[in-house]
């Protein structure tokens, strides 16, 4: 194994989350992801339901960064609005939005029963 292609394979995929970084999708999930880990801060979370909220939020920036790489794929191999290109695009980002719904309600069943 080149120890040198190991390393600098870390400075690629710290530079795709830095590109990330300047995402409005994916800032708006990191504060979502900030809200969700300051509620169970203050909430009586047992260890499996912390290890829930924090695989979803992980699974929700992922989901994000896959789908930003997707939009950029297709807009490279497709520079012209074409149906199949838009169609690949609105696959992810819907992907993303049943993900995001499905963690709110699962969200909701941790918080709510604490809570009240």
């Amino acid at each position: 194994m080149d120890f040198r292609k190991f390393v600098r394979s870390f400075g690629y995929a710290f530079k795709g989350i830095m590109t990330a970084w300047t995402e409005q999708n994916f800032k708006s999930h990191l504060l979502s992801a900030g809200i969700a880990l300051i509620a169970g801060y203050f909430t009586d979370l047992s260890r499996i339901e912390w290890y829930i909220v924090l695989l979803i939020i992980a699974i929700m920036l992922v989901l994000e960064m896959i789908n930003t790489a997707i939009e950029r794929v297709v807009d490279l191999a497709s520079p012209t609005i074409h149906p199949l290109a838009k169609q690949a695009k609105d696959l992810a980002a819907g992907a993303v939005l049943v993900f995001a719904i499905f963690s709110a309600i699962i969200g909701l069943l941790i918080f709510i029963p604490k809570w009240f």
